[in-house]
């Protein structure tokens, strides 16, 4: 099932030059069209699920989440998109040439997270869903970075978990960038384990030991199970990636997990933070594939996000696992 919410972010309407193509959902639907998919059956819309501020505050800290819906609003959008240099002038960001307020961004992260917490639901009936949006793993307990204002993958296990759904889950994260955020939240709870199979230099990583406040720097707290990637170690990837799902299979099986599928690790990614992994689309197309087989072997419900992915061509893997999940079905 792939689960689309129309009117998705569009950064460019609020001045924000970050290369994230606002068509590349609308790719996605177009490529699977052309192969004869999806139909009625496998495109799926909002159902009225939805994320509030409580939910939220499940999962961060209560002065954090009220900047959101405060004058402070413009402000905390500015911090997490990096839009400001450290002499106060823009970076990827020209106001003159927003459509949009800030404010607006605000409110369609937090519309675009409720796909989150839907994927989850449509998971746990039919077994496999994938979101076309969510997989913000760079936000923390009282702030955000890495384009990421919340972390939607816990907030949404933790929806499911106050519903009764589930109540454990697993989060595998085969993003270019560590997931330090889900790792960071989930850190001291045993019912969610979390691997991230990322790049072992570069941003997150290479950010200070310890925060603005002094605190040991969340962002380096390890995940369950971390499987860095060094330059030049593309040939590693997929038997690292096979040993870490090993590593998982280590113990019980969860009720749920969610798959940050960033796109960003592909060869042909424009984010500069990137640049340190290149994989083919064959060898993107194998990773997803993998990992969509581990987790059916074992009937596990699969929730998949989209995360990262920058530039004119990052529709590309998305569009090459979904037409093989719907040839397969």
């Amino acid at each position: 099932m792939v689960l689309h919410y129309p009117g998705g972010i569009d950064l460019t309407e609020f001045g924000i030059e970050i290369p994230v193509a606002p068509d590349r959902t609308q790719q996605v639907l177009d490529a699977l069209a052309a192969n004869g998919g999806p139909g009625a059956a496998w495109l799926r819309g909002p159902d009225g699920s939805a994320i509030d501020r409580d939910d939220l505050l499940r999962v961060h800290a209560p002065a954090y989440v009220e900047r959101g819906f405060g004058p402070g609003v413009d402000e905390l959008m500015i911090e997490v998109f990096e839009l400001r240099n450290d002499d106060g002038s823009y970076h990827r960001y020209n106001p003159r040439a927003a459509r949009r307020p800030l404010s607006e961004l605000f409110a369609g992260w937090v519309r675009w997270m409720s796909g989150t917490y839907q994927c989850g639901k449509e998971a746990l009936r039919d077994g496999f869903c994938f979101y076309l949006g969510g997989g913000a793993h760079h936000g923390h307990y009282d702030f955000g970075h890495g384009f990421c204002v919340f972390n939607d993958i816990v907030t949404a296990i933790r929806r499911l978990q106050a519903d009764g759904s589930v109540r454990s889950a697993w989060v595998i994260d085969v993003d270019a960038h560590k997931g330090d955020g889900t790792a960071a939240l989930t850190a001291d709870d045993p019912s969610v384990a979390t691997l991230s199979v990322h790049m072992a230099r570069g941003w997150p990583l290479d950010l200070p030991e310890r925060d603005r406040l002094g605190r040991p720097a969340p962002w380096l707290i390890p995940s369950t199970i971390d499987v860095p990637i060094a330059p030049g170690e593309e040939l590693e990837y997929i038997p690292r990636l096979r040993q870490a799902l090993a590593g998982l299979d280590a113990s019980p099986p969860p009720d749920i997990a969610y798959v940050v599928d960033g796109a960003d690790p592909y060869e042909h990614d424009e984010l500069p933070s990137t640049a340190d992994l290149r994989l083919s689309l064959a060898r993107m197309a194998e990773r997803d594939e993998i990992v969509h087989e581990f987790l059916a072997a074992r009937s596990i419900p699969q929730a998949w996000l989209m995360s990262g992915g920058y530039g004119r061509r990052a529709w590309e893997p998305f569009a090459a696992f979904l037409s093989a999940r719907i040839a397969g079905r």
